[in-house]
């Protein structure tokens, strides 16, 4: 793997446990600072679906051998450079940061022949500056019925758009024709994304 990374060490990332939507607005934040030229080939990617119970392997916080957990919704940012280099950064995952898509999408999702139809995973897919401009959260969701917090805050101000308070909600949502960006199943997620050297090489003739 090439060392020309966007994101050299995951130690200087922004992270806060819990926060992965935010942690991926840094990411993007720091593209648009840091390689403004490379913004238009990132995307912020929710992965959810309408039960909100996805199964995810090679996180942190997953449990066994395979360290699989079930997420309400999960967030990682990609970066497309070329049509057959596509890089996974989540900063959540066990596998290295960052992360070939195919190894990362086999590994991660692995497939969803074999699980319940309440548990297929979808993708919203969405372009980095467009994620800057309306990405908007006050961290509702992360506060008890008694205001206290589940999983302590990031210590900057909430992130807010000019135009919504909070619209976390949209993100989150699969459904298409809702919400910003494109949403996909896997299947299709992969399909769009992962070029082999071979169909790149045919592409690029």
């Amino acid at each position: 793997m090439a060392t020309d990374f966007l994101f050299p060490k995951i130690a200087d990332c922004s992270y806060v446990s819990c926060y992965c939507e935010e942690n991926v607005w840094k990411l993007c934040e720091q593209v648009q600072r840091t390689r403004p030229e490379e913004l238009s080939k990132c995307y912020a990617v929710f992965v959810s679906n309408e039960g909100r119970t996805v199964p995810l392997w090679r996180q942190k916080a997953g449990r066994g051998d395979d360290q699989v957990v079930i997420w309400d919704y999960h967030v990682f940012f990609m970066h497309n450079p070329l049509p057959n280099r596509c890089l996974v950064y989540d900063l959540d995952t066990t596998l290295p940061f960052p992360t070939y898509f195919h190894k990362y999408v086999t590994e991660t999702f692995r497939s969803d022949l074999a699980l319940r139809p309440e548990h297929h995973r979808f993708f919203r897919v969405i372009p980095a500056d467009t994620y800057l401009i309306e990405f908007s959260s006050d961290r509702r969701h992360m506060r008890r019925p008694d205001g206290s917090w589940i999983k302590p805050p990031p210590s900057y101000p909430p992130i807010l758009s000019n135009t919504n308070m909070h619209c976390l909600g949209d993100f989150i949502c699969m459904s298409a024709g809702k919400g910003p960006g494109a949403v996909y199943s896997l299947s299709e997620f992969v399909q769009y994304f992962y070029k082999s050297p071979h169909v790149a090489a045919q592409h690029n003739k």
